[in-house]
């Protein structure tokens, strides 16, 4: 993937705290809302566990060990921040 983006274009940065157990599901419903760059878990404490590069078109089989592996971090710990990098298209 490369770090180039089209001119316009500008990345915007989301943070969603979640529960332990709403981990997976909101994850996978950031990423079919589109237009997500990256995926970024943390802990508690602000320390990155996971960071998930995505780019458009990736869906289904090519994600699951992304699932498995969020859902092992979920069954870790009580409270995640889930940060979002979009791209928002320039005009």
């Amino acid at each position: 993937m490369s770090n180039s983006l089209p001119p316009n274009d500008r990345i915007h940065t989301e943070e969603h705290h979640v529960t332990g157990d709403r981990l997976l599901s909101r994850v996978k419903e950031l990423v079919r809302q589109g237009n997500i760059r990256r995926v970024i878990i943390k802990n508690e404490q602000g320390h990155t566990l996971l960071v998930v590069p995505l780019t458009m078109g990736v869906v289904g089989a090519v994600l699951i060990p992304v699932w498995v592996a969020i859902g092992a971090l979920a069954a870790l710990a009580a409270n995640y921040q889930v940060v979002v990098e979009k791209v928002e298209p320039g005009a």
